[in-house]
Protein backbone atom coordinates (compact mmCIF):
# COMPACT_ATOMS: atom_id res chain seq x y z
CA UNK A 1 0.00 0.00 0.00
CA UNK A 2 1.33 3.65 -1.00
CA UNK A 3 1.62 6.75 0.62
CA UNK A 4 -1.32 9.10 -0.34
CA UNK A 5 1.09 11.96 -1.07
CA UNK A 6 4.46 13.38 -0.82
CA UNK A 7 3.20 15.58 2.36
CA UNK A 8 0.25 16.00 4.64
CA UNK A 9 -0.48 18.74 7.41
CA UNK A 10 -3.29 18.34 10.25
CA UNK A 11 -4.36 21.00 12.37
CA UNK A 12 -3.95 19.72 16.41
CA UNK A 13 -6.52 22.25 17.88
CA UNK A 14 -6.49 22.82 21.98
CA UNK A 15 -9.71 22.46 23.99
CA UNK A 16 -10.59 23.78 27.35
CA UNK A 17 -13.47 22.57 29.55
CA UNK A 18 -15.96 24.87 29.49
CA UNK A 19 -17.76 22.52 32.63
CA UNK A 20 -15.87 19.82 34.67
CA UNK A 21 -17.55 18.24 36.75
CA UNK A 22 -16.04 15.28 38.91
CA UNK A 23 -19.03 13.03 39.97
CA UNK A 24 -17.50 9.63 41.34
CA UNK A 25 -15.44 6.60 40.77
CA UNK A 26 -15.70 4.04 38.56
CA UNK A 27 -15.14 0.33 38.66
CA UNK A 28 -12.43 0.65 36.41
CA UNK A 29 -10.75 3.39 39.30
CA UNK A 30 -11.12 6.48 36.88
CA UNK A 31 -13.04 9.18 37.72
CA UNK A 32 -16.87 9.08 35.96
CA UNK A 33 -17.15 13.43 34.61
CA UNK A 34 -19.56 15.69 33.17
CA UNK A 35 -18.08 18.05 30.94
CA UNK A 36 -18.52 20.33 28.05
CA UNK A 37 -14.80 20.94 26.53
CA UNK A 38 -14.72 22.89 23.44
CA UNK A 39 -11.71 22.95 20.76
CA UNK A 40 -9.62 26.05 20.11
CA UNK A 41 -7.80 27.69 16.99
CA UNK A 42 -4.73 27.80 19.47
CA UNK A 43 -3.23 24.09 17.61
CA UNK A 44 0.15 22.29 16.93
CA UNK A 45 0.73 21.46 13.47
CA UNK A 46 1.85 17.84 12.66
CA UNK A 47 3.31 17.42 8.86
CA UNK A 48 3.95 13.59 7.78
CA UNK A 49 6.15 12.80 4.99
CA UNK A 50 7.74 9.73 3.69
CA UNK A 51 10.35 7.65 5.52
CA UNK A 52 12.56 5.96 2.89
CA UNK A 53 13.63 2.66 5.77
CA UNK A 54 10.10 2.12 6.77
CA UNK A 55 10.63 3.55 9.98
CA UNK A 56 8.45 5.99 11.91
CA UNK A 57 10.60 8.96 13.16
CA UNK A 58 9.03 11.77 15.12
CA UNK A 59 10.49 15.19 15.00
CA UNK A 60 9.87 18.44 17.29
CA UNK A 61 11.12 21.86 16.76
CA UNK A 62 10.26 21.83 20.95
CA UNK A 63 13.45 20.72 23.02
CA UNK A 64 11.18 19.92 25.98
CA UNK A 65 9.15 17.19 24.60
CA UNK A 66 10.33 13.53 23.79
CA UNK A 67 10.48 12.50 20.50
CA UNK A 68 10.74 8.63 22.10
CA UNK A 69 8.21 6.26 22.12
CA UNK A 70 6.54 7.43 25.34
CA UNK A 71 5.34 10.06 23.22
CA UNK A 72 1.54 9.72 22.30
CA UNK A 73 2.62 10.58 18.66
CA UNK A 74 4.68 7.34 18.30
CA UNK A 75 2.09 5.55 20.47
CA UNK A 76 -1.02 6.55 18.49
CA UNK A 77 1.61 5.60 14.86
CA UNK A 78 1.92 2.21 17.04
CA UNK A 79 -1.44 1.20 17.23
CA UNK A 80 -2.65 2.52 14.33
CA UNK A 81 -0.12 0.09 12.40
CA UNK A 82 -1.09 -2.88 14.99
CA UNK A 83 -4.66 -2.23 13.27
CA UNK A 84 -3.86 -2.41 10.06
CA UNK A 85 -1.14 -5.44 10.53
CA UNK A 86 -4.70 -6.88 12.19
CA UNK A 87 -6.46 -6.26 8.67
CA UNK A 88 -3.61 -7.82 6.61
CA UNK A 89 -1.84 -4.28 5.02
CA UNK A 90 1.60 -5.40 6.95
CA UNK A 91 3.75 -3.17 4.39
CA UNK A 92 3.05 0.01 5.64
CA UNK A 93 5.65 2.84 4.49
CA UNK A 94 7.84 4.89 6.78
CA UNK A 95 6.66 8.03 7.93
CA UNK A 96 8.37 11.39 9.35
CA UNK A 97 6.11 13.31 11.88
CA UNK A 98 7.54 16.73 12.48
CA UNK A 99 5.56 18.68 15.30
CA UNK A 100 4.94 22.60 15.48
CA UNK A 101 4.42 22.73 18.81
CA UNK A 102 2.04 25.72 19.68
CA UNK A 103 -0.25 24.10 22.58
CA UNK A 104 2.26 24.82 25.85
CA UNK A 105 2.85 21.32 27.58
CA UNK A 106 1.53 20.50 30.43
CA UNK A 107 -1.53 22.63 30.42
CA UNK A 108 -4.45 20.83 30.85
CA UNK A 109 -5.11 21.84 26.93
CA UNK A 110 -5.34 18.19 25.58
CA UNK A 111 -1.57 19.05 23.98
CA UNK A 112 -0.68 15.64 23.59
CA UNK A 113 -3.86 13.90 23.01
CA UNK A 114 -4.84 16.58 20.22
CA UNK A 115 -0.91 15.81 18.53
CA UNK A 116 -1.68 11.70 18.94
CA UNK A 117 -5.46 12.12 17.51
CA UNK A 118 -3.97 14.32 14.56
CA UNK A 119 -1.86 11.41 14.01
CA UNK A 120 -4.62 8.53 13.42
CA UNK A 121 -6.10 11.31 11.12
CA UNK A 122 -3.10 11.98 9.39
CA UNK A 123 -1.51 8.37 9.02
CA UNK A 124 -4.93 6.90 7.95
CA UNK A 125 -5.25 9.27 5.33
CA UNK A 126 -1.11 9.10 4.33
CA UNK A 127 -1.10 5.01 4.55
CA UNK A 128 -5.06 4.80 2.57
CA UNK A 129 -6.27 2.56 5.39
CA UNK A 130 -9.71 1.29 5.54
CA UNK A 131 -10.27 2.57 9.03
CA UNK A 132 -13.67 3.81 9.62
CA UNK A 133 -14.54 6.68 12.27
CA UNK A 134 -15.98 4.28 14.56
CA UNK A 135 -12.53 2.28 14.04
CA UNK A 136 -10.63 5.33 14.98
CA UNK A 137 -12.75 6.94 18.06
CA UNK A 138 -12.41 3.32 19.24
CA UNK A 139 -8.72 3.18 18.49
CA UNK A 140 -8.33 6.70 20.03
CA UNK A 141 -9.99 5.58 23.31
CA UNK A 142 -7.26 3.20 24.59
CA UNK A 143 -4.80 5.81 23.66
CA UNK A 144 -6.49 8.46 25.92
CA UNK A 145 -9.50 10.13 27.83
CA UNK A 146 -9.34 13.39 25.87
CA UNK A 147 -8.25 11.34 22.53
CA UNK A 148 -11.95 11.14 21.32
CA UNK A 149 -12.69 14.52 21.66
CA UNK A 150 -9.62 15.72 19.79
CA UNK A 151 -10.62 13.76 16.62
CA UNK A 152 -13.90 15.09 17.05
CA UNK A 153 -13.69 18.31 18.46
CA UNK A 154 -16.06 21.25 18.22
CA UNK A 155 -18.44 21.69 21.11
CA UNK A 156 -19.06 18.66 22.84
CA UNK A 157 -20.47 17.15 25.99
CA UNK A 158 -18.08 14.90 27.57
CA UNK A 159 -19.08 11.44 29.94
CA UNK A 160 -17.59 8.69 31.33
CA UNK A 161 -14.04 9.39 31.68
CA UNK A 162 -14.25 12.01 28.77
CA UNK A 163 -14.59 9.49 25.78
CA UNK A 164 -18.04 9.44 25.10
CA UNK A 165 -19.04 12.17 23.16
CA UNK A 166 -22.59 13.82 22.50
CA UNK A 167 -23.09 16.96 20.62
CA UNK A 168 -25.87 19.45 22.04
CA UNK A 169 -29.04 19.92 21.09
CA UNK A 170 -29.23 23.56 19.45
CA UNK A 171 -26.04 25.02 19.80
CA UNK A 172 -24.41 26.44 17.13
CA UNK A 173 -20.93 25.39 16.34
CA UNK A 174 -18.71 27.39 17.38
CA UNK A 175 -19.84 29.75 20.10
CA UNK A 176 -18.86 33.33 19.27
CA UNK A 177 -16.90 33.59 22.53
CA UNK A 178 -13.32 35.95 22.15
CA UNK A 179 -10.96 33.70 25.12
CA UNK A 180 -8.28 35.09 26.37
CA UNK A 181 -5.76 32.43 27.56
CA UNK A 182 -3.01 32.19 30.02
CA UNK A 183 -0.27 30.28 31.22
CA UNK A 184 2.68 30.05 33.37
CA UNK A 185 5.65 28.69 31.81
CA UNK A 186 7.04 26.84 34.72
CA UNK A 187 4.30 25.30 35.94
CA UNK A 188 2.56 22.07 35.60
CA UNK A 189 -0.05 20.39 37.18
CA UNK A 190 -0.06 16.89 37.85
CA UNK A 191 -3.41 15.86 36.76
CA UNK A 192 -2.96 12.10 39.03
CA UNK A 193 -2.22 14.74 41.82
CA UNK A 194 -5.18 16.81 41.50
CA UNK A 195 -7.45 13.98 41.21
CA UNK A 196 -6.08 12.45 44.35
CA UNK A 197 -6.61 16.01 46.01
CA UNK A 198 -10.30 15.95 44.27
CA UNK A 199 -10.74 12.33 45.84
CA UNK A 200 -9.34 13.77 49.56
CA UNK A 201 -11.48 17.13 49.43
CA UNK A 202 -14.59 15.96 47.74
CA UNK A 203 -14.28 12.22 48.07
CA UNK A 204 -17.65 12.05 50.67
CA UNK A 205 -19.55 13.59 48.19
CA UNK A 206 -18.98 11.45 45.12
CA UNK A 207 -22.26 9.45 43.76
CA UNK A 208 -21.66 6.08 43.18
CA UNK A 209 -25.10 4.55 41.12
CA UNK A 210 -25.55 4.96 37.09
CA UNK A 211 -28.65 6.16 37.66
CA UNK A 212 -27.47 8.93 39.77
CA UNK A 213 -24.56 9.46 37.01
CA UNK A 214 -27.47 10.08 34.50
CA UNK A 215 -29.48 12.31 36.83
CA UNK A 216 -25.94 14.78 36.54
CA UNK A 217 -25.75 14.49 33.50
CA UNK A 218 -28.66 15.05 32.29
CA UNK A 219 -28.62 17.93 34.58
CA UNK A 220 -25.97 19.31 32.42
CA UNK A 221 -28.11 19.15 29.21
CA UNK A 222 -30.73 20.61 30.41
CA UNK A 223 -28.57 23.58 32.82
CA UNK A 224 -27.97 27.06 32.54
CA UNK A 225 -24.33 26.69 30.14
CA UNK A 226 -26.22 24.91 27.76
CA UNK A 227 -28.81 27.28 27.41
CA UNK A 228 -26.05 30.45 27.62
CA UNK A 229 -24.44 28.26 24.38
CA UNK A 230 -28.02 28.21 22.61
CA UNK A 231 -27.96 31.92 22.85
CA UNK A 232 -31.13 31.44 25.37
CA UNK A 233 -29.53 33.58 28.45
CA UNK A 234 -26.44 34.94 30.37
CA UNK A 235 -23.51 32.84 30.63
CA UNK A 236 -23.43 31.22 34.52
CA UNK A 237 -20.61 30.76 36.60
CA UNK A 238 -18.38 28.35 34.78
CA UNK A 239 -17.57 24.88 37.04
CA UNK A 240 -14.30 22.96 37.10
CA UNK A 241 -14.17 20.77 40.18
CA UNK A 242 -10.20 20.54 40.08
CA UNK A 243 -9.80 23.88 40.43
CA UNK A 244 -11.89 23.87 43.29
CA UNK A 245 -9.01 21.76 45.16
CA UNK A 246 -6.07 23.30 42.49
CA UNK A 247 -6.40 26.71 43.02
CA UNK A 248 -6.29 27.21 46.86
CA UNK A 249 -2.58 25.05 46.63
CA UNK A 250 -1.15 26.59 43.43
CA UNK A 251 -0.69 30.31 43.72
CA UNK A 252 -0.42 31.11 40.18
CA UNK A 253 -3.87 29.77 39.35
CA UNK A 254 -5.17 31.67 41.88
CA UNK A 255 -3.09 34.73 40.97
CA UNK A 256 -3.93 34.28 36.86
CA UNK A 257 -7.75 34.36 37.63
CA UNK A 258 -8.05 36.73 39.85
CA UNK A 259 -6.15 38.98 36.33
CA UNK A 260 -8.80 37.36 34.40
CA UNK A 261 -11.64 38.68 36.35
CA UNK A 262 -10.16 41.97 36.69
CA UNK A 263 -10.48 42.63 33.12
CA UNK A 264 -13.62 44.52 31.74
CA UNK A 265 -16.41 42.46 30.13
CA UNK A 266 -15.52 39.14 31.58
CA UNK A 267 -18.51 37.13 31.41
CA UNK A 268 -16.95 34.18 33.18
CA UNK A 269 -13.04 32.90 33.90
CA UNK A 270 -12.36 29.22 35.00
CA UNK A 271 -9.08 26.71 34.79
CA UNK A 272 -8.99 24.06 31.92
CA UNK A 273 -8.90 20.20 32.97
CA UNK A 274 -6.89 20.19 35.90
CA UNK A 275 -4.53 23.39 34.87
CA UNK A 276 -2.79 25.08 35.30
CA UNK A 277 -4.00 26.68 32.46
CA UNK A 278 -6.64 29.18 32.74
CA UNK A 279 -9.36 31.00 30.28
CA UNK A 280 -11.73 33.98 30.65
CA UNK A 281 -14.47 34.15 28.03
CA UNK A 282 -15.76 37.67 26.32
CA UNK A 283 -18.85 38.14 23.82
CA UNK A 284 -16.40 38.67 20.60
CA UNK A 285 -12.55 37.96 20.17
CA UNK A 286 -12.01 41.74 19.56
CA UNK A 287 -13.28 42.29 23.41
CA UNK A 288 -11.21 39.62 24.16
CA UNK A 289 -8.12 41.31 22.90
CA UNK A 290 -9.15 44.76 24.20
CA UNK A 291 -9.25 42.81 27.48
CA UNK A 292 -5.62 41.65 26.74
CA UNK A 293 -4.80 44.74 26.23
CA UNK A 294 -5.93 45.87 29.49
CA UNK A 295 -4.28 43.36 31.64
CA UNK A 296 -2.34 42.88 29.74
CA UNK A 297 1.05 44.01 31.47
CA UNK A 298 -0.21 42.22 34.72
CA UNK A 299 -0.69 39.45 33.15
CA UNK A 300 3.07 39.65 32.35
CA UNK A 301 4.36 40.76 35.05
CA UNK A 302 3.23 37.72 37.02
CA UNK A 303 5.17 35.25 34.53
CA UNK A 304 1.76 34.08 32.55
CA UNK A 305 1.97 33.53 28.71
CA UNK A 306 -1.02 34.92 27.16
CA UNK A 307 -3.18 34.14 23.50
CA UNK A 308 -6.24 36.03 22.26
CA UNK A 309 -8.34 32.46 20.99
CA UNK A 310 -11.76 31.78 19.20
CA UNK A 311 -13.57 28.66 19.31
CA UNK A 312 -13.29 26.05 16.45
CA UNK A 313 -16.13 23.89 14.88
CA UNK A 314 -14.02 20.78 14.68
CA UNK A 315 -11.05 18.96 16.18
CA UNK A 316 -8.10 17.52 14.20
CA UNK A 317 -8.13 17.98 10.27
CA UNK A 318 -6.28 17.38 7.18
CA UNK A 319 -5.43 20.92 5.55
CA UNK A 320 -5.88 21.31 2.29
CA UNK A 321 -2.32 19.84 0.08
CA UNK A 322 -0.57 22.70 0.08
CA UNK A 323 -2.98 24.94 2.18
CA UNK A 324 -1.84 26.75 5.04
CA UNK A 325 -3.66 26.71 8.72
CA UNK A 326 -5.42 29.87 8.55
CA UNK A 327 -7.17 30.98 11.40
CA UNK A 328 -4.81 28.94 13.61
CA UNK A 329 -3.43 31.31 16.82
CA UNK A 330 0.09 30.96 17.25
Amino acid sequence: MGAASTQLTVVAPAKINLHLEVLGLRPDGFHELAMVMQSLDLADLLRIRPHADGAVELRCDHADLSVGNDNLILRAARVLRDWAARQGFAQLPGAVLELDKRIPIGAGLAGGSSDAAATLIGLRHFWQLPCDDAELHQLASGLGSDVPFCLEGGTRLCFGRGERLEAPEGVLEPPGFGVLLIKHPEVQVSTPWAYGRCREHRGDFYLSSESDFEQRRQALRQGALLAALRAERPLPPLRNDLQAVVEPEVACVATGLRLLRSADGVLGAAMSGSGPSLFALFATPAAAAAALDQVGEAVAAAGFEAWCCRCEASGGRLLPHGGQAEGVSE
